[in-house]
């Protein structure tokens, strides 16, 4: 975003191959760490084109549509089909909430048809959506009653219940992990892949942690996620996604101040963070 809160997509290109090079695997659009809740529908449009054609070719790209309006959110589904997305997201409606699986599996039915066959994922975070539901129930009624289902982003704590997910789907859906300093937990119990804030500038931190997971060196793997607990205490220190947007700033790529309600660091905020951060900083620029 530019100093007055306007769009700046003039910069995508700069932040994919960015991301590229950091070793991500794929962009997911308009969500919460990218504000998208906080953009008009038009912005939200725009922002998607942008993020499309920069990654053409280099990065999949999921576009979330989710919006408490079913009108507006099935207008984002029809448009991210039409710009050659590779998949959607949307989460459920959060003022007026759905009050059970199947009114969820209604609503999220209702928007895949509009961009049918696109892959949908679910986006479970009740932190943010103020409601949990069941994704095992989800998991057992979307073969039938939501074909085009592809996974769930999945960013809450209850890895009890992500296991189950993952046992249920037994590889047929994505269970992507939202939970950055949780990571290794869910790598554990066979998350296929994650979601996260901190993966825009800290990508190699995670992914030598999931290498070395892999390798056997498990020591190695669970220093490596001790380092993104510290990580992502600190962010949550400089109230979260404002200070994930000034942690971009210091890896080289501003990406602007936050739109209102969320409050952009002062300039002194932003030097402290820096010193604490120093070490993570220091790893994502290598």
């Amino acid at each position: 975003m530019n100093h007055d809160g306007s769009l700046r997509l003039d910069r995508v290109p700069e932040l994919v191959s960015h991301l590229k090079g950091q070793g991500v695997a794929g962009l997911y659009v308009c969500g919460s760490t990218g504000e998208g809740p906080l953009l008009s529908s038009e912005e939200r449009k725009k922002t998607a084109e942008a993020y499309v054609q920069a990654a053409k070719g280099k990065l999949r790209v999921i576009v979330h549509v989710g919006h408490d309006s079913l009108a507006e959110a099935t207008m984002l589904a029809q448009h991210a089909a039409s710009i050659g997305a590779d998949a959607i997201a949307s989460l459920s409606p959060g003022y007026f909430k759905c009050d059970s699986v199947d009114t969820l599996i209604d609503w999220l039915g209702a928007i895949a048809h509009h961009a049918a066959p696109l892959p949908l994922y679910y986006y479970h975070i009740p932190s943010m959506s103020g409601h949990s539901y069941s994704m095992t129930e989800l998991l057992e009624k979307a073969p039938t009653r939501l074909p085009t289902l592809a996974g769930i982003k999945y960013t809450a704590t209850d890895l009890a219940e992500f296991q189950a997910c993952v046992e249920l789907s037994n590889g047929r859906y994505d269970l992507y992990f939202g939970v950055d300093e949780m990571l290794l937990s869910a790598v554990a119990v066979g998350a296929s892949g994650a979601v996260g804030s901190t993966y825009n500038f800290a990508a190699h931190l995670y992914l030598s942690m999931v290498e070395a997971y892999f390798s056997g060196k498990f020591e190695k793997a669970r220093r490596l996620q001790a380092q993104a607990v510290h990580m992502v205490s600190v962010l949550k220190r400089y109230r979260g996604m404002p200070g994930i947007k000034a942690a971009m700033k210091l890896v080289g790529l501003d990406c602007g101040p936050n739109r209102p309600p969320l409050n952009t660091l002062t300039e002194e905020e932003t030097i402290a963070m820096k010193h604490e951060l120093a070490r993570w900083l220091s790893m994502a620029s290598t």
